[in-house]
């Protein structure tokens, strides 16, 4: 078979990093690690009902660095990825279009999901 001698598509290499790309990837990586916790949620509840000695367990995981550094990200993405949704709300009506716009609603709904994650966990107390 030959070789096809056309021009390749451009790589993200290519391509000036701006918030409303990241944020696109962010929404889109947010939304695999929610259905990922989901499982976690779900081995929760299981561990709840087995007995004490199986939800201590998960208990002691869940405590430990490892366990919080995976319940922050939790926490982050279900911010992350409501904050964006309302924004994409904006979008389906028609507002928000413009870059500079976009671009302000861009940080706006980074900076309001980490102000949210840290505040959600304060207020609980983990940190």
């Amino acid at each position: 078979m030959a070789s096809v001698k056309g021009p390749l598509s451009p790589h993200l290499t290519v391509y000036k990093w701006q918030i409303t790309m990241v944020l696109s990837i962010l929404h889109r990586a947010t939304g695999v690690f929610l259905s990922i916790g989901l499982l976690l949620i779900s081995y929760w509840l299981l561990s709840v009902a087995s007995g004490t000695e199986s939800f201590d367990n998960l208990s002691n995981h869940l405590n430990s660095w490892y366990g919080k550094a995976v319940l922050i990200a939790f926490t982050f993405s279900i911010y992350l990825h409501l904050c964006n949704g309302i924004r994409h709300l904006f979008w389906d009506s028609g507002l928000g279009f413009e870059i500079k716009t976009s671009n302000i609603t861009g940080y706006i709904t980074a900076i309001a999901s980490v102000l949210l994650t840290v505040l959600s966990w304060v207020i609980g107390g983990g940190l």
